[in-house]
C-alpha cells in the first residue's frame, strides 16, 4: 500500500554519460512481502514497463525504469537478490533529496545518520 510519495526530481545521470536526464521519485510503501520477494516484484514491474537488462554491458546504462529498495524499515538485509540499505544510497544526491523531503530524520541503520546528515556530507 502506498503511504507517501515525494516530489519528482530531474537529475543528471549518475555513474555514466547519457543524453537524457533521469526522473527520480521516492515511494514509501507498506508490504507484507519480505525483501527478496519485494525485489522479485519490482523486477517484474520493470520488465512489464519495458526495461531490458543488458548483462553483457559493464557499468550503468540508460533504462526506461529502475526500481530500487533503499530501506526496508530499519532492517539490514544482505542476500543474493538485495542489499538493504542500498549500498550506494549515501553517495547519491538524487536518492537523498526525496528521502529528505519525506523522512529527513530517519536514521540510516548502518551509518546511524539521518537523511539530512547524509545529504549534507555529499
Amino acid at each position: 500500500m502506498l503511504v507517501e510519495r515525494s516530489s519528482a526530481y530531474t537529475t543528471e545521470p549518475w555513474g555514466f554519460e547519457a543524453e537524457e536526464w533521469f526522473l527520480n521519485e521516492l515511494l514509501v510503501v507498506e508490504t507484507e512481502l519480505e525483501p527478496d520477494a519485494l525485489m522479485d516484484k519490482l523486477l517484474e514491474i520493470e520488465a512489464e514497463l519495458g526495461r531490458v537488462r543488458h548483462p553483457e554491458k559493464q557499468g550503468y546504462c540508460s533504462r526506461t525504469i529502475d526500481l530500487d529498495i533503499l530501506y526496508y524499515g530499519d532492517r539490514i538485509v544482505n542476500t543474493d537478490k538485495v542489499t538493504v540499505p542500498h549500498p550506494r544510497l549515501h553517495l547519491r544526491k538524487f536518492a537523498l533529496m526525496p528521502l529528505c523531503e519525506i523522512i529527513p530524520d530517519f536514521l540510516h541503520p548502518v551509518f546511524n545518520l539521518s537523511q539530512t546528515q547524509l545529504l549534507e556530507k555529499l
